[in-house]
């Protein structure tokens, strides 16, 4: 005779499998996305910032930011998951690192977008696009000085954070009418 488990407890490992499964495929689209780059130095220009904004908005602040904590762990362990494949604990300590972190507290933030109206969603995406420069542009700052960093860190950053901000409203706002 089989036992089965109460449908709380199915209903539980049901819900955790499927999170931890949209997570691993969050972290898949955000590896994917850091492979379109345009190689700048010290911070290459990627999509990640605009997968990591619909991470958020689309699963909720603990989805998004869960999504991203996998990415880091893949990147860490090894796997080429970061820009341009980097991998291991050298690319979370080098000038991007702060960035890479920044990841997730953007995640985390976005996800107040979701179920939310035009206004409040396109303040809240742009908060969060602008919240992962902040470590970003902290630890950046150590390897090329905090003028250098506010330079080449944020200022080149800032027509692709408005249009990646925009876009990923739109994305969003288009997939809710569906």
């Amino acid at each position: 005779m089989t036992q089965t488990l109460p449908l709380t407890t199915r209903s539980r490992a049901t819900t955790a499998a499927r999170f931890a499964g949209m997570a691993l495929l969050g972290s898949w689209l955000l590896a994917a996305s850091a492979q379109v780059s345009l190689p700048m130095w010290p911070v290459p220009a990627t999509l990640q910032s605009l997968v990591v904004l619909l991470l958020g908005a689309l699963g909720g602040p603990a989805a998004g930011f869960a999504a991203v904590a996998a990415y880091l762990a893949q990147g860490l362990a090894g796997l080429p998951v970061f820009a341009n494949g980097a991998a291991g604990p050298a690319a979370l300590l080098g000038p991007t690192g702060g960035y890479l972190i920044g990841f997730a507290l953007a995640a985390w933030l976005a996800g107040f977008a979701r179920g939310q109206g035009f206004v409040r969603q396109a303040v809240v995406l742009l908060a969060a696009h602008l919240l992962l420069f902040v470590p970003g542009l902290a630890w950046l700052a150590g390897y090329v000085g905090p003028a250098r960093a506010f330079e080449v860190g944020f200022l080149l950053f800032v027509p692709g954070t408005l249009v990646k901000t925009a876009l990923a409203l739109a994305l969003l706002r288009a997939l809710a009418r569906r």
